[in-house]
């Protein structure tokens, strides 16, 4: 037998209630008229009730919900670039030939809000082109290898899963590690190989900058505290420091 379903059974006790006050009202104060104009009184504001209920209300728990799952979400965000990300990025843009232009784009001042609009329209015209020679292939599997473990307890998290592009992100990662880990050897890889991943390189490379980019911004309106220690941290400023002077 087919068990039901807690609306229905929650509808019946909602319905028995009301007729239960109704009967009471019938018995004790004994008054038809009154009662059937009472009725139809509630029945006339039932549809302003509903209306109430499912756009007002239920809209305004919506964005509150919707704003603290975006906060666990950037906190989710913040230790993946804390753990992975920054280390991934020291190791991938000192290959790049035009990381300068890079720096000057992607350059931060403390208590200055980031011109994201403009740093995005920029970054989507970059390249993200490496040159071969001076990317570690053995560092960057050795480092992966390393926060495997990491990276799948982050896949695990259901708040990725409303953040599509966090989540190619970590797609595009996990695809960087399965291709070198099937490398017999990385350390001389023919030549079409190489470039084969340093195509997968440079597509982590553009995620993670475009990720980074939106996550500034969010630290900034959010959390002046970490923005500025983010600041001091900036993976594409080659002068960055962590320390106050």
């Amino acid at each position: 037998m087919q068990e039901i379903s807690w609306q229905i059974r929650l509808g019946v006790a909602l319905l028995s209630c009301s007729a239960l006050v109704y009967l009471a009202k019938l018995y004790f104060i004994d008054n038809i008229p009154g009662t059937v104009e009472y009725v139809f009184n509630s029945f006339g504001f039932l549809f302003i009730n509903v209306l109430l209920v499912t756009l007002v209300i239920n809209g305004l728990l919506s964005r509150r919900a919707r704003k603290e799952r975006l906060d666990k979400l950037n906190m989710v965000i913040g230790i993946f670039y804390t753990e992975v990300g920054d280390n991934l990025l020291s190791l991938i843009i000192p290959a790049d030939p035009g990381r300068e232009v890079l720096s000057r784009e992607l350059l931060l001042q403390p208590n200055v809000p980031p011109e994201t609009g403009r740093m995005k329209k920029n970054i989507g015209e970059y390249q993200f082109q490496l040159d071969p020679s001076q990317v570690d292939l053995p560092e960057i599997h050795h480092f992966l290898n390393e926060k495997r473990n990491f990276l799948l307890r982050l896949m695990e998290n259901p708040v990725l899963l409303e953040h599509q592009s966090f989540t190619g992100l970590l797609q595009s990662t996990f695809h960087l590690a399965a291709e070198l880990e099937q490398r017999k050897d990385l350390r001389e890889p023919v030549q079409s190989d190489r470039l084969h991943l340093m195509g997968d390189i440079s597509r982590v490379y553009g995620n993670l900058t475009r990720e980074w980019v939106a996550y500034m911004d969010y630290l900034y309106r959010n959390y002046p505290y970490l923005y500025s220690l983010a600041v001091r941290t900036n993976p594409y400023d080659p002068s960055a420091s962590a320390e106050v002077y």
